[in-house]
């Protein structure tokens, strides 16, 4: 059984809501340009969770889309990202792929909107799992210091935490990627990350956080989300925004993990919301 690049590249791309190769492929790139580990982390678990797709013999055109590939990539990356690399770990990394495409296609399959929430359902597992067992080690990283508003930092950052790359030249890279498919998605894009640390810094809320993009990469995917040319879509795209900055920062707060739950949350907050106010029109 093969699987066609385009295909995985398709994959890729949907991990901000795109279905371009060129797309995918500039994503891949940018990780690796930040993070070999994490690249063939990425790699991996697209792979894995397309081929469980294929396996399970869910709907071919779906697959082909890459709707069973960016689950899989976002815990390959992540995975790494939070333990230290090892055999056992590349097992889970698997395990976890396949697992966010059985998640995935039970959702789609009730029409419900998955986001990147089956990645997010199978790595909070996984943690929960490693916890319990003390499997693997963690990966120790101190915060930078901050002292001041960087800017540029912030903003680029806000794209590369999509996929966990705090580094200005991977976001800038992953917004030129989005760019590539679509302006309008780009745009609004941008406008995620700037809100999200606008919002975040006005708020005081911890700057050294801000300053790495931690309140801005769930609004980048709000705001692709809800792009559109209208007054009403980029209404939305905005309260979602917002909205994901309160929740991240309430996760933080509690000490949990939040990945890219305050993205999902907000959107389905938002589509509910959306969905009553065209009901009453």
């Amino acid at each position: 059984m093969g699987i066609a690049p385009s295909t995985l590249l398709r994959g890729m791309s949907n991990i901000m809501l795109q279905k371009n190769v060129a797309t995918g492929l500039l994503f891949l790139i940018g990780i690796f340009y930040n993070s070999w580990i994490m690249g063939l982390g990425a790699v991996l678990g697209l792979l894995f969770g397309t081929l469980t797709a294929f396996v399970l013999n869910y709907k071919r055109e779906d697959i082909l889309d890459g709707y069973y590939g960016f689950n899989g990539a976002l815990v390959g990356v992540a995975l790494p990202f939070f333990f230290e690399i090892n055999a056992l770990l590349i097992g889970f990394i698997v395990f976890g792929a396949a697992l966010s495409s059985i998640i995935m296609n039970f959702m789609h399959e009730r029409k419900l909107a998955p986001y990147t929430f089956p990645f997010v359902l199978s790595t909070w597992i996984l943690m929960l799992l490693v916890g319990y067992l003390g499997l693997l080690t963690p990966q120790t990283s101190a915060l930078p210091g901050a002292a001041s508003l960087d800017i540029i930092p912030s903003l680029t950052m806000g794209f590369g935490q999509v996929m966990f790359q705090a580094n200005i030249i991977t976001g800038i890279i992953f917004l030129l990627a989005i760019l590539v498919n679509s302006r309008i998605s780009a745009a609004y894009a941008f406008v995620g990350s700037l809100v999200g640390m606008l919002l975040a810094f006005s708020l005081s809320f911890p700057l050294n956080l801000v300053n790495i993009g931690i309140f801005g990469f769930n609004g980048v995917l709000c705001g692709i989300a809800f792009a559109g040319t209208g007054k009403s879509s980029f209404l939305y795209a905005l309260f979602s925004i917002i909205l994901s900055v309160f929740i991240i920062y309430g996760m933080i707060s509690i000490n949990w993990v939040a990945l890219t739950s305050p993205f999902v949350f907000a959107a389905w907050i938002t589509l509910i919301l959306r969905d009553k106010i065209l009901a009453r029109a």
